[in-house]
């Protein structure tokens, strides 16, 4: 999982300070972020971990934060993020 939560913040600092952000920090409700960088970030997890983000995925609470992506990828590899 901090293998996970690395790669996302190292994606975060491609757009913004990650500098004291928490894990459970919403970085949309911190003003962070805006809807377009949404879908480049769902379009970068399909693609770097390998998911697909269906319908019933895009809930703001499914991205808003590092936990909540980590538990995103949980859900959709299970194997991976236990392993």
């Amino acid at each position: 999982m901090d293998a996970y939560k690395s790669k996302i913040r190292g994606f975060f600092s491609r757009f913004f300070k990650t500098d004291g952000l928490g894990d459970k920090d919403d970085i949309f409700a911190g003003g962070y972020v805006n809807s377009l960088f949404a879908m480049q970030l769902i379009a970068w997890l399909e693609k770097d971990f390998d998911i697909v983000i269906e319908d019933a995925d895009l809930k703001i609470s499914n991205f808003n934060s590092v936990d909540a992506i980590v538990a995103l990828i949980g859900r959709k590899k299970p194997a991976a993020v236990t392993a």
